[in-house]
């Protein structure tokens, strides 16, 4: 963990409010001048953090912005998802970032986040539109020890570490249209973009992507999806700090990847099936050249959609493009 993510760690943790610059000088090793250098690269951040002789360092309030120190200070209690986070002013796309990365050897849960993407993407090749400084637009990277057609479970503990993250940091209630959207009030919020890299019966690494509608206004989405697209600003009324929604998130996904690599991916289903708007209605599937029609029942072991169709019979679907049927 770097210096930074420590003295952010020590203010937000010192329990009368603030932390001498002594013992943040003997915590980290360096001596106080180095301790009050990184203080005022904090502050050059948008960091408000005062000092007094009395109280010492004090955070204030913290700036909308993505800063990886920060993130990872806020973090050190997970296990594997966020324990290496990146963030990029602006990229292509994170799932492009977290893939070369994959294939150098990183270890997985590494995070890499961009305040702006110029080619973001959904499933079936969409563009995401990714204004900087708005949303969440991350990659998370997996290497899960698990067949290959076991990592639909990753795109269910995604999309229910979404929902619950989003409720806790601003109360608005979500739900998951399946396979991978996040919707308030049959608009979309949220999107997961799932890939990976598989020999026959084993996975080499998964990309979760996740692009997340923040801050943006109904000006900021193109005129094609206005009506279709929402913002949790919109939606709760309210500004919502990014940074406090990222770590949210991350540690939401944390849990839910640890209870599946344990084998409980029951767990996380069970609570997917009780946030999920499609099970329980007629559904129409488009999966490639095929449309499915029938009733969707329920999730399966390994999270594929299980759909009664018109003919009666029970027909597991993996992915495709999902319309409610009335």
């Amino acid at each position: 963990m770097s210096i930074d993510a420590q003295i952010l760690m020590a203010l937000r943790s010192a329990k009368n409010g603030g932390v001498s610059g002594a013992d943040l000088s003997e915590k980290l090793g360096i001596s106080r001048a180095a301790v009050w250098a990184r203080i005022e690269e904090l502050r050059a951040l948008g960091y408000d953090i005062q000092a007094s002789p009395h109280v010492g360092y004090k955070l204030v309030s913290i700036p909308d912005v993505l800063h990886a120190d920060d993130l990872r200070s806020r973090l050190q209690d997970v296990k594997v998802v966020g324990r290496d986070i990146r963030v990029f002013q602006e990229t292509t796309s994170t799932n492009d970032v977290v893939e070369k990365l994959a294939r150098d050897g990183v270890k997985e849960g590494a995070v890499v986040f961009a305040e702006s993407q110029s080619k973001g993407r959904g499933r079936l090749g969409r563009k995401w539109v990714s204004p900087p400084g708005k949303g969440l637009w991350f990659s998370v990277l997996l290497r899960p020890n698990f067949h290959p057609l076991c990592t639909t479970q990753l795109t269910v503990a995604s999309a229910t570490a979404l929902v619950r993250a989003i409720r806790s940091q601003t109360g608005v209630q979500a739900e998951i249209k399946w396979p991978n959207d996040i919707l308030i009030c049959g608009k979309k919020v949220a999107g997961i973009l799932t890939e990976l890299s598989a020999e026959i019966d084993s996975v080499k690494y998964v990309i979760i992507g996740i692009g997340v509608d923040v801050n943006l206004q109904n000006s900021d989405f193109p005129p094609e999806v206005r009506n279709i697209a929402t913002s949790l600003q919109v939606e709760s009324r309210r500004h919502v700090n990014r940074a406090d929604l990222a770590t949210a998130i991350l540690r939401e996904f944390d849990i839910d990847y640890g209870r599946i690599c344990a084998g409980q991916f029951e767990k996380v289903a069970e609570q997917w099936e009780q946030q999920c708007s499609t099970l329980g209605h007629n559904v129409c599937i488009r999966v490639g050249d095929r449309t499915v029609y029938g009733h969707a029942e329920a999730l399966d072991t390994d999270g594929a959609l299980l759909v009664r169709t018109q003919h009666g019979h029970l027909e597991r679907i993996i992915g495709g493009d999902v319309t409610l049927e009335k």
